[in-house]
């Protein structure tokens, strides 16, 4: 694996994503940025935020832990964008792309948490018997 945090497919699509965001709720009124619009942005921009700090550990377990963290901010970006669907803050094919767009994030987030979970097993020291 790189040294490179811009090397990561994972952290690649979820910035991208978060800069979408950042994008959208440039265009609210004030009242709407300010309520809904910091608190999708705000996740929306940790999730990739927790995938860099996580992959800029020494240990696995720790990075595992912020791909977690980046985990839940994902979970937590899908209600603020159901919120906006619903508010019609976004109309439906809008919502629709995003939806999809974090899916696929939160499936090879998965696949990234399972490789360093491998990773963790394959440390010299560890039991395999407590993992």
């Amino acid at each position: 694996m790189s040294n490179r945090i811009e090397d990561l497919e994972i952290y690649t699509l979820a910035d991208n994503f978060s800069n979408k965001i950042w994008v959208l709720v440039l265009e609210w009124d004030y009242f709407t940025k300010d309520t809904i619009g910091k608190q999708i942005t705000r996740s929306a921009d940790s999730i990739s935020a927790n995938i860099a700090e996580g992959f800029g550990r020494f240990h696995y377990k720790e990075n595992k832990n912020f791909c977690y963290f980046s985990r839940g901010s994902l979970i937590e970006t899908k209600g603020w964008l159901n919120k906006c669907k619903v508010r019609n803050l976004i109309n439906e094919d809008k919502y629709n792309e995003l939806l999809k767009e974090l899916e696929t994030i939160h499936h090879k987030l998965n696949i990234y948490i399972k490789y360093i979970g491998k990773k963790i097993v394959e440390q010299p020291g560890n039991d395999l018997m407590t993992q």
